[in-house]
This record gives C-alpha cells, sequence and structure tokens, in this order.
C-alpha cells in the first residue's frame, strides 16, 4: 500500500503541474501498477485507483482512451466508476471492449446505454457473453436490423416472453434472421409456430437440416398450410409433455375446469391452456392450437363456449392469444358481445362444420 499511496501522491502532482506527456506516461504506469496486482487489491485500493485513474483518462484523446478500456475490459475487479465512464463513452472504439466484455457494468447500466446511445454501442452489448432478459428486450425493440441479428446468435443471451415475440416479429421477411431465431433451443413452442408460420419454404428446409430436433416442427407448419398441425413437434417439447401430465392430471382427478383455464391463460401459459380446451371441449389439440395462432377470434370463441367459460375467462385466452398481434379495446369489446350472444349448440355446430373444410384440403393433399 506504500508503494501505492506513494505513486498516487506523485500523481496528483503530475495532474496538477505535469505536461500532457507527464500526464500519459503517468497514466500508463499507474495502469500497470494496477493491472499487475488486481488480484491482491482490497475495495479501498481500487476506490483510489478509480480516482486517480479517472481523472488522468478524462484529460486524454480518445485513441488513449481506447487502449486504456481494451486493457482493463479484461480485469474481474477494475475500477467500477471508471469501466461506466468508459462504457458510456461516446466514442464507441472506446466504449466497445468495456461494453462487450467488463464484468463491472451491471444490468441497469447496460440498459441506460441500450437506451441512449448509437447502434454501435448496441451492437457491442449484444455480443457480450452473457445477457439477461431485461438488457435484451430493449436491444430487440430498439436495435437496428444487426443489433437483432447478433443477439439472436448469441447463445449467451436470454430471451423474455415479450422479447421471443418481437425477435418473431422482426423475422418476418428476414429468412436469415428467421433461421436464427428458429434454431435457437430456447425458442418456446408457440414462437416456433408462429415463426414457421409466416416463414419463406426456404427457412423451413434449412431449420429442417440444420436442426434435426426441429424437423417435426417444420413438417408441422407444411401440415398447417392445409390444417393439421404434426404431432411430432408436440411430442417432442418437454414444455408440452409436462403440461399435458399436469393437465390431464387434472381433468382425471375431476378438478379441470374454468379456475384452472383462467389461471393457465392469465399466466400466458400456451401449453396448459390449450390441453384444458381440448379436454375441456373434447377436440384434437390440433385444432385448439390452430385456434390460439390464428389471427382471427372466432374459432377460439367457440371453443371457449363449448367449455362453458364466462367472459372474463373468455377475456384471459383471447388476451394469450393475442399477446404477440395486439388487440384493440375496441375489438376485445366486439368479441366478448359476440361471445355473450353465441349459444353452446350453435358454438357445436359451427366446429363441426369448421372441422370439416379443415380436413378436407389434408385429404386431397395426402390423395
Amino acid at each position: 500500500m506504500t508503494q501505492v499511496a506513494s505513486l498516487i501522491d506523485e500523481l496528483e502532482r503530475s495532474l496538477v503541474y505535469g505536461t500532457t506527456d507527464q500526464r500519459m506516461q503517468a497514466l500508463w504506469r499507474v495502469t500497470d501498477l494496477f493491472v499487475v496486482g488486481a488480484s491482491r487489491y482490497n475495495n479501498e485500493q481500487i476506490g483510489l485507483f478509480d480516482d486517480v485513474i479517472g481523472k488522468l483518462a478524462s484529460a486524454i484523446e480518445g485513441k488513449a482512451r481506447a487502449k486504456l478500456a481494451t486493457r482493463l475490459s479484461v480485469v474481474a475487479n477494475a475500477p467500477r466508476n471508471l469501466m461506466r465512464t468508459l462504457a458510456a463513452d461516446d466514442d464507441i472504439e472506446v466504449a466497445r471492449p468495456v461494453l462487450t466484455t467488463s464484468e463491472r457494468l451491471n444490468d441497469a447500466e447496460l440498459i441506460a446505454t441500450a437506451n441512449t446511445k448509437s447502434q454501435q454501442h448496441l451492437q457491442a452489448i449484444a455480443q457480450r457473453g452473457n445477457l439477461s432478459e431485461a438488457v435484451t428486450d430493449v436491444l430487440v425493440t430498439r436495435g437496428d436490423t444487426q443489433v437483432v441479428h447478433s443477439v439472436a446468435r448469441n447463445r449467451g443471451a436470454r430471451f423474455s416472453d415479450a422479447g421471443y415475440r418481437m425477435l418473431v416479429k422482426r423475422s418476418n421477411g428476414d429468412d436469415a434472421l428467421a433461421a436464427q431465431v428458429g434454431a435457437r433451443p430456447d425458442l418456446p413452442r408457440q414462437h416456433f409456430l408462429t415463426l414457421l408460420e409466416k416463414a419463406s419454404s426456404a427457412v423451413r428446409a434449412r431449420l429442417a437440416a440444420e436442426n434435426p430436433g426441429a424437423h417435426g416442427a417444420v413438417e408441422g407448419v407444411l401440415d398447417e398450410v392445409v390444417g393439421v398441425i404434426n404431432s411430432e413437434v408436440r411430442n417432442a417439447s418437454a414444455d408440452y409433455t409436462a403440461a399435458k401430465a399436469q393437465v390431464e392430471a387434472l381433468h382425471q382427478s375431476g378438478r379441470l375446469g374454468e379456475v384452472a383455464v383462467h389461471g393457465y391463460a392469465r399466466e400466458r401459459k400456451f401449453e396448459e391452456t390449450a390441453v384444458a380446451l381440448s379436454l375441456m371441449c373434447g377436440v384434437g389439440i390440433d385444432v385448439v392450437e390452430r385456434a390460439l395462432l390464428d389471427p382471427g377470434h372466432e374459432v377460439l370463441l367457440i371453443l371457449a363456449k363449448i367449455a362453458d367459460l364466462s367472459s372474463t375467462t373468455a377475456k384471459a385466452i383471447l388476451l394469450l392469444r393475442a399477446a404477440d398481434r395486439g388487440m384493440s379495446a375496441q375489438d376485445l369489446d366486439q368479441a366478448l358481445t359476440s361471445y355473450s350472444r353465441l349459444g353452446p349448440e350453435t358454438a357445436r355446430r359451427v366446429l363441426t362444420f369448421y372441422n370439416t373444410r379443415v380436413k378436407r384440403p389434408a385429404q386431397t393433399a395426402a390423395g
């Protein structure tokens, strides 16, 4: 500590009386001293380095700051305030190494930078080894095409449900992004189905070739064109298997009812809601999943009526279905008005007619 204190006293003098060259020399001396002994310094000592290096760095040109950022970005306990300052630098050459690598930045700091700085800053953040859902939410919303592609490729990135909805939305018309998103092993199945529903045939073929586990899903979407979702994608899904077992157990014990369905829909549990409606309506899971994925709401309202669900639960299901499409308050009110007028027997007749129309193209194609 004596050596550090002595050097810091010398640096303080150079800040007041030294020339630019002397300040530069002092900066590299103290930086070398810190890097070599970083693992041994306590928080108080690191705080001293933070203060002195920060003062020296504020008076040097961008090229030197970029060099400093590169050196310190790989140091696990680098001076925290200094790293925040470098990460927020408008010069991307200074900010990039810190945004990409430094462990000293927390989510709040990354989010603040992502919300206010350039697309180059967002691109640097997108390449970090680990990214939380809160950070990727900003990247996929505010980022340009290059940023979104980078974060979609990043296997250390985690995405919220809203983040995945945005990724799927932005994949529409962008085959490269659709392929990247579709190949992510953590992509929830409902978003995978929506993605493939909108994807080009080239993307479907690419996903089938590059991701054998997705082959059933790709085939499922091709079948969806003629009215059938292939069951292979469900059987290969751990989420679906767990949801099916849980909901079937409730059904067999006589405890599957409106309370359970309302809870599933409110919590945006796609798998559980689909299985529950399938069991309560006595229809195939294909029919329910198509209704949940379809932009229209008519079939979903028919299923809710057959299941004898209240308007409150029907509303929760509609909002689950519309989570990635948006539904205005006026549209929702109109749908619920139609629901209140719909009789159970009429709902059953319409569903029978719907099933006949859906099966007919598939049978024609099979022939």
